[in-house]
């Protein structure tokens, strides 16, 4: 017998339980807040909106599904399964953090704070969960196919992201290594900069675009589902042993670009969470492109 769908509902803490696990109880945490000139009811206000919309989230599941919940520190070590429904309740960035651990599970995105949140990747309200559970395991439910990127480096270390990797030195101090596309051994650049960042369409609208505007690049920025990625150099340092003619491009299907480390140690990571990189000393390869697999966003 086949399994029951699970719906899996990610969330994070929110700021008044950090607060809370900083300062210990609500009167000092308040307290130091009111010091620097602000209120803690707002916070509060957040608090409990989320915990209500995690209780009207959790009570639309049906009762035929299972159920389980993971906070955004623990995704890391969560088991997910093929059966599952992701549904994440919170901000878009959460949608990103979880992505890199999915292999096709259809994914949710319930907005918690409404008019606070851009909305892009969290696009639907506590109401619409019912409905959006059932259609995500119908066939052929409506669903946006979003390209990642991966990195695999050559010990076989896997990286995914939904916005952008980023590989530098840890500290952001100046990284070196050498940079070319695939195939072109031997005749890599030589670089000393502040790291490399490969973005996606859904990536274009943060870092990617910061970027992209900085450079006045006249590469047309990628849309979310298109198979295309952007990279870009940080601040490449030209010297007698380093050259800067390779900052930019763009990666189609099948294409990569080739990273090797010259430096004691390079880490790789994706959408910000630096706590879950991949760590490539000297004389390692990484291969950077479009992902196999991308994120199944329910719409």
């Amino acid at each position: 017998m086949s399994l029951a769908p699970r719906a899996v509902l990610v969330h994070r803490r929110t700021e008044y339980e950090e607060l809370l696990a900083r300062h210990g109880t609500h009167g000092q945490a308040a307290f130091l807040l009111s010091r620097r000139g602000r209120s803690i009811d707002e916070v509060v206000h957040r608090h409990e909106r989320t915990r209500q919309a995690l209780r009207e989230v959790a009570a639309a599941v049906p009762l035929t599904w299972r159920s389980s919940s993971v906070e955004r520190a623990d995704l890391d070590r969560f088991p997910f399964a093929p059966e599952d429904v992701v549904v994440v309740v919170g901000q878009d960035g959460l949608v990103a953090n979880t992505a890199k651990y999915l292999r096709g599970q259809p994914v949710v995105g319930i907005d918690t704070d409404p008019g606070r949140n851009p909305g892009v990747l969290v696009r639907h309200r506590c109401a619409d969960t019912a409905a959006l559970l059932r259609a995500a395991v119908a066939a052929g439910s409506p669903a946006e196919e979003l390209t990642m990127v991966e990195a695999v480096a050559d010990d076989t270390q896997r990286l995914l992201a939904l916005n952008e990797i980023y590989l530098g030195s840890p500290g952001h101090q100046t990284a070196r290594y050498r940079l070319g596309g695939e195939g072109d051994q031997g005749t890599e650049e030589a670089q000393a900069s502040s790291g490399v960042l490969v973005g996606t369409g859904t990536g274009a609208t943060g870092w990617l675009r910061s970027l992209w505007l900085e450079r006045g690049s006249s590469a047309a920025l990628p849309s979310p589902c298109e198979r295309r990625l952007l990279w870009f150099v940080r601040e490449a340092w030209p010297s007698p042993a380093t050259g800067t003619t390779r900052v930019a491009g763009e990666l189609g299907q099948g294409q990569g670009l080739q990273l090797t480390v010259e430096s004691d140690r390079i880490v790789v990571f994706g959408d910000g969470m630096e706590g879950d990189a991949l760590e490539l000393t000297w004389g390692q390869s990484v291969r950077l492109g479009i992902a196999g697999t991308s994120l199944r966003l329910v719409t």
